[in-house]
């Protein structure tokens, strides 16, 4: 205290005392006017915000949203929903709008049948012995035409728009892999749950099965059972239900171990637990409890296959063992490559259904392994 603010009394002593007592609290106590500022900082800066500003809040983001933004995120995610979205669009929609052509129907335009007469020679020793006249009728089909304005891509041996052809095979290619892989799920859910909540003999037996199917070498059966599918004659419908039905029956196990291995982990977790004290049936816990905490990997293992049916199913079709004639396949409109002339000089015929069938694996690898890794628990946020 300065020696001007002292106040000289005969009580000098007990005024001194007070004003020391003030200063002290005054020293201790901020004032009003710092009590009412507020003052608040961002965290990590020096900046002050601004009186009155809100604070930031953080809402929790749900496990589906979080998935979704991973998923979308990645860059080739976006590109196979892309590519696999364009597949369908032209396979089912192209039909309805370019339907000039048919899936089936041959281009005789203008053309009309005519008799063709040549001769044939039978030569010994370089003397002619005998001539035959041949006649040879010649049916008025457009053939291995060139693209056109008529026909985008040209046609093909029979005659028949190779364009209009590439959007019925899609929806065959792309239905046998849907279907194929729906199938084998929902067969690899029911055996893998079964035997991985009860275990013991019935876990022994069911696996197994499962290691059986597993040794089988997969393609070459599938070539066996196509070609003697085809060997029946059965209508094309029939034929394709029947490639879809072996398939399924050698795919379905790699799915049941996949299962299996999980509903071991989930089966120990305490809200199992809380189910059969609940007294819930054992499928009501399998089905409705179990199986939906495996559906993320399930999910992505379906997206991984679709691209591996579509090439086992070209490769039937390819070797003419698949999807039969009238019917459209990628697949056997690859196989017109066979023929020296239609490989060389017809590339038309048989390459875009082979780009088709990159662009279609491609895409679905590319959203499989997007959802893999929006579904890592352990992914960066």
């Amino acid at each position: 205290m300065k020696e001007k603010d002292k106040i000289v009394s005969p009580s000098a002593d007990t005024e001194e005392a007070k004003d020391l007592a003030v200063t002290a609290e005054t020293l201790e106590e901020p004032t009003e006017a710092l009590k009412e500022t507020p003052v608040a900082e961002t965290e990590g800066s020096g900046e002050a915000k601004e009186p009155g500003a809100e604070e930031e809040t953080y809402k929790e983001m749900s496990p589906l949203r979080l998935v979704l933004r991973r998923f979308f995120r990645s860059k080739l995610s976006i590109v196979g929903i892309v590519m696999i979205a364009a597949l369908i669009i032209f396979s089912v929609l192209g039909p309805v709008v370019f339907n000039r052509w048919g899936e089936e129907t041959v281009d005789r335009g203008d053309f009309t049948s005519e008799d063709v007469n040549y001769y044939e020679q039978d030569n010994e020793d370089g003397v002619i012995v005998n001539v035959t006249e041949v006649v040879e009728t010649v049916d008025g089909i457009n053939r291995l035409a060139d693209p056109s304005a008529d026909h985008w891509l040209g046609t093909d041996e029979k005659g028949m728009d190779v364009f209009v052809r590439l959007m019925f095979g899609g929806r065959i290619s792309l239905l046998i892999g849907f279907i194929v892989v729906i199938m084998e799920t929902l067969l690899g859910i029911i055996i893998g749950g079964v035997a991985g909540y009860f275990g013991g003999w019935i876990d022994n037996i069911l696996m197994r099965i499962v290691d059986v199917f597993n040794c089988i070498p997969t393609l070459p059966i599938l070539f066996i059972a196509s070609a003697a599918i085809t060997s029946w004659d059965l209508p094309a419908d029939v034929n394709i239900y029947l490639l879809m039905l072996f398939i399924t029956l050698f795919s379905w196990s790699g799915t049941a171990r996949l299962v299996r291995g999980q509903i071991l982990g989930l089966r120990e977790q305490e809200y199992i637990t809380a189910t059969e004290v609940m007294g819930f049936s054992p499928w009501r816990r399998i089905f409705k409890h179990l199986i939906p905490n495996v559906m993320p990997q399930l999910i992505v293992s379906m997206t991984l296959g679709l691209g591996s049916v579509i090439l086992y199913e070209s490769t039937l079709s390819y070797l003419g063992i698949g999807v039969q004639p009238p019917k459209a396949a990628w697949g056997s409109m690859i196989a017109l490559a066979n023929r020296p002339e239609i490989l060389n000089y017809h590339v038309n015929v048989w390459l875009p259904a082979g780009l088709l069938i990159v662009v279609a694996v491609l895409g679905f690898n590319f959203i499989g392994d997007g959802l893999r890794d929006a579904m890592d628990p352990k992914a960066r946020k």
